[in-house]
């Protein structure tokens, strides 16, 4: 019986419950029960994997000590899922199980374990086949600190991050993460900016001086503090604090070190 269960699931990416009633009321026949599952509108996830997914939620568990978080970001075809009561519960259990994981891995996570018989993989099939769209399991990141995370989720569900903060400052540390959410910053630290990057941008700037007809002595000047306006907009700690701009993000985060970030945000990578 286990065999049939799992051949049916594979096949389908039904839910265990969905296949051991389709299995009973088949009489343990396996291609019956493939029938009775396409019939009920459970149909084979991967019949969908071509309809692209733009819409989903992103949700994060916290650990109880604060030290460690998990967020995941699940895809689906329309917002009308994103807010279905049965997508939200799979979103918040993922993530659950993805803290309890501590991984980042996206194909490692597919084959947790996340209760019910099921792994992440087959879980999110089986909602594909009962809801009827598309659904992706596209990313997932642990955070952990020797001082607190701090986790922000936008109201719309659709934007999340996770920040890991040296000290204890939780409130801080919401803060960041609810500026990593709103800014977009690309870089942590001017060390993480690739050298290619920086020079491509300077080589732009440089041009761009001289084709407006700036004397090229001062040309040099005017990149330069280009520059530093790009670090300004894409460097973290160098950002103003969104929510006192007479502050950057080092200065507000004070004693607390801003030490790893991940932003998720709904069809951007």
């Amino acid at each position: 019986m286990m065999e049939s269960i799992k051949k049916v699931r594979e096949l389908t990416g039904a839910g265990i419950v969905d296949v051991k009633k389709a299995l009973n009321d088949a009489e343990g026949n396996e291609e019956k029960a493939v029938a009775l599952l396409r019939e009920r509108g459970i149909v084979k996830a991967a019949k969908k994997a071509d309809r692209e997914a733009k819409e989903g939620l992103v949700a994060f568990k916290v650990s109880d000590d604060g030290k460690s978080a998990a967020m995941v970001e699940v895809n689906s075809e329309t917002d009308f899922v994103a807010r279905n009561a049965d997508f939200q519960a799979l979103v918040k259990q993922l993530a659950e199980a993805a803290l309890a994981a501590k991984t980042s891995d996206l194909e490692a996570f597919r084959n947790v374990e996340i209760g019910n018989g099921e792994t992440a993989d087959t879980a999110v099939k089986g909602a594909a086949g009962k809801i009827g769209e598309n659904i992706v399991l596209s990313r997932v990141a642990y955070l952990e600190s020797d001082g607190v995370i701090g986790a922000y989720v936008h109201s719309n569900g659709k934007i999340g991050a996770l920040v890991a903060l040296t000290g204890g400052d939780a409130a801080v540390a919401k803060d960041i993460a609810l500026h990593v959410a709103a800014e977009r910053p690309r870089y942590l630290t001017r060390n993480e900016v690739d050298g290619s990057a920086i020079e491509a941008e300077r080589e732009i700037l440089t041009n761009k001086a001289l084709n407006e007809g700036k004397p090229a002595q001062i040309v040099e000047k005017i990149v330069a503090g280009q520059l530093g306006k790009f670090y300004e907009e894409n460097v973290l700690l160098e950002q103003k604090f969104v929510k006192d701009n007479s502050l950057t993000v080092a200065k507000y985060a004070g004693d607390n070190t801003v030490t790893a970030y991940v932003r998720f945000e709904i069809g951007a990578k």
